[in-house]
């Protein structure tokens, strides 16, 4: 989400101009050539990287152990920067088998166990288990809070509610990867629900991060990667949203829009995949698009046929986002530290969480499904790379 600067223009630089969380930037005034630009120019990482490890986090309860802390949302509240962090976890597992929780639909949990040389066990995917005609997670996910004073080192508070839990039918499997968008004093949380059921974009909504309202599921399966735009264009709200194509279609990034953040339609299919690049296999949305005066940059996430994550950019039309004005022909940022590439699932960079400081944009990140990151990029050399590329 965008950092609030307040009603006032702020001069930054003679090139740069922030008015409340627009990023305005004259086309004119874009001086750096595009030859310049490579991966490790337009990114850098932060230098404690990895900021949170599994070991920084505890167990939601005892028996279960936490396997991943992965893709942040990311918001400021109450002076402190917060992450709402995606914690995974299973049991302790014992020789020979495979475990790991499902919650029932009073909120109880349930641990599943199977023998590895069944051959009714599927173990090919670390993300998966099969059995049978079923498909499982290895872990169960839920949302945790933890905040900072400096952006870098993040610590759980005792005096604050820091869980948040799937509730259900639709989230026996869990709740994952979400995104906070604050309007009106409202932070929105769009988040994935995964159940039996299938994989749909749920809401909740929360000015204190202590009550929440609960939408129930805004997008039903097969959807998740949904990211609200932080205002209306028009009289409408939008956000991105990626439906996933069974045989016909695919993993492409849509639009919709809403009148009121519950009922969506006017669906378009704006990005898909290109076949021999980076982002070949998979595209989806990361955090709510930021405004430009070039237009709406938005940063995604691609993967290739060898499940290989990075991040590229988009620029949408202001006033009709559905117009993709720029796309990156190259990643803007590529799994190549050795916590990115090796790990629960390696070669995996993932954001949805940034704020917005001036030209700078802090994004936190997860890193081989494993572990949280954080990286700085600037807004004036993404437009250019995207604009003199298009």
């Amino acid at each position: 989400m965008m950092g609030r600067l307040g009603n006032s223009i702020i001069q930054i630089s003679p090139l740069i101009i922030i008015h409340h969380s627009s990023i305005l930037i004259p086309h004119s005034s874009f001086l750096i050539h595009h030859s310049s630009l490579n991966n490790s120019f337009m990114a850098q990482r932060f230098s404690d990287n990895p900021i949170l490890i599994t070991k920084d986090i505890k167990p939601s309860q005892p028996g279960l152990l936490v396997e991943c802390v992965l893709n942040p949302g990311v918001f400021q509240f109450e002076g402190k920067t917060w992450l709402l962090l995606r914690v995974a976890e299973r049991p302790l597992q014992k020789e020979g088998m495979v475990s790991f929780p499902v919650l029932r639909e009073n909120g109880s949990m349930e641990i599943l166990e199977f023998d590895k040389n069944d051959p009714n066990v599927d173990l090919s995917d670390s993300r998966m288990v099969g059995y049978k005609d079923k498909t499982y997670l290895s872990t169960i996910s839920h949302l945790r809070l933890v905040c900072s004073d400096d952006g870098v080192h993040f610590y759980e508070p005792e005096d604050f509610p820091t869980k948040i839990f799937g509730q259900g039918a639709l989230e026996t499997f869990g709740i994952e990867d979400s995104r906070v968008s604050l309007m009106d004093g409202v932070y929105h949380l769009t988040y994935t629900q995964v159940s039996e059921n299938g994989v749909g974009v749920g809401l909740m909504r929360t000015r204190d991060w202590r009550r929440f309202s609960r939408e129930g599921m805004i997008i039903p399966p097969h959807n998740k990667d949904c990211a609200l735009f932080e205002e209306k264009i028009g009289e409408k709200y939008y956000c991105l949203h990626r439906p996933s194509g069974i045989d016909i279609g695919g993993n492409f990034i849509w639009l919709a829009s809403s009148p009121d953040l519950l009922h969506w339609g006017g669906h378009q299919c704006i990005l898909r995949t290109r076949e021999g690049w980076w982002d070949s296999a998979r595209i989806g949305a990361g955090a709510a698009p930021i405004k430009t005066t070039e237009g709406w940059l938005e940063i995604y996430h691609g993967a290739d046929a060898q499940h290989r994550y990075c991040l590229g950019a988009a620029l949408l039309d202001l006033k009709d986002p559905s117009k993709v004005l720029a796309r990156s022909n190259h990643p803007i940022f590529e799994p190549v530290a050795d916590y990115e590439r090796t790990g629960f699932f390696g070669n995996v960079v993932f954001t949805n969480g940034h704020l917005v400081r001036g030209d700078e944009i802090t994004m936190y990140y997860g890193a081989s499904d494993e572990v949280i990151c954080g990286a700085t990029l600037s807004i004036h050399q993404l437009l250019t790379d995207l604009l003199t590329s298009a």
